[in-house]
């Protein structure tokens, strides 16, 4: 989902996930980045008893949010905002604790920033994915399909679809109608596991995930459209929109839009400058 991601403290990965206006981030995850103990969820177990012991209500500040596991899958995560994780780490006697906490403040004021300005958000994003070895051509795709997606989830949530599973399930109508497989069995034709999909996809590939979506944000509006069984029609329709376009070209240019290319060992700007003759294979 595209209110998740990863942030980095020193080699350590911590999920967070866009929670109530805010992130939230996963507390076990914290507890493993300042190597307070070699069992983190045990730790976090006894740390509860102790914040309890301190007077630090935990029932109202702890919230358990869905975020990925390691098999892929999403799974209920005690998380906290950065106010209450601040007070928990208070609690953890590490030599780590310190710079964390001023890590933890520069995020958190990188997300205000980037509220105020939503430009910087994008540009943030847009640097990660220059990082990763893709193109400006390619980022500039990705980055307009992620506006058109969370117009679309946004859409879904005023007409009443819950997320989540429902979410998965009006994707999948989408993509099976536009390219002619679920979501998971797009991922297997491209050899992926737990890697996003549409950090693999080619620039085609992404322009008829965003016609699928656009459509189905329009359908949706135009029939106005309430709750899932409407949506998923609407889902099935926009689909469809994109799926005659892309039968269309593959006829017309004699290729298939949908290719098992990835970009798990060669980057993509490495492989476009070679699909364009920029140099040997």
């Amino acid at each position: 989902m595209e209110n998740q991601a990863l942030v980095v403290f020193q080699d350590k990965k911590i999920r967070r996930v866009w929670h109530a206006n805010e992130w939230y981030f996963s507390i076990v995850d914290i507890v493993t980045a300042l190597e307070a103990s070699t069992i983190p969820k045990r730790y976090w177990s006894d740390l509860k008893i102790k914040l309890l012991a301190e007077g630090f209500e935990l029932y109202d500040k702890i919230v358990p949010l869905k975020l990925p596991a390691e098999d892929g899958k999403g799974r209920e995560t005690d998380c906290a905002n950065t106010k209450h994780m601040f007070r928990i780490i208070q609690s953890i006697p590490s030599p780590k604790a310190e710079p964390f906490k001023r890590w933890l403040a520069q995020v958190g004021y990188e997300r205000v920033q980037e509220i105020e300005n939503p430009e910087l958000s994008q540009e943030r994003m847009k640097e990660l994915f220059k990082a990763k070895g893709y193109s400006e051509e390619w980022i500039e795709k990705r980055v307009r399909g992620i506006a058109v997606r969370q117009e679309l989830t946004g859409e879904w949530k005023k007409r009443g679809v819950r997320e989540d599973k429902e979410y998965a399930i009006l994707t999948n109508e989408i993509s099976q109608a536009t390219f002619g497989k679920t979501v998971e069995e797009y991922k297997k034709f491209k050899r992926l596991d737990r890697q996003n999909l549409r950090d693999h996809m080619n620039d085609l590939e992404l322009i008829f995930t965003m016609l699928g979506e656009v459509s189905t944000t329009k359908i949706a509006k135009s029939k106005e459209a309430q709750g899932f069984v409407q949506n998923k029609k609407a889902a099935r329709l926009g689909g469809q929109i994109a799926g005659d376009a892309r039968k269309k070209l593959e006829i017309e240019s004699k290729e298939k839009i949908s290719t098992p290319e990835n970009y798990l060992k060669e980057p993509e700007s490495m492989k476009r400058k070679r699909l364009k003759g920029g140099f040997n294979k």
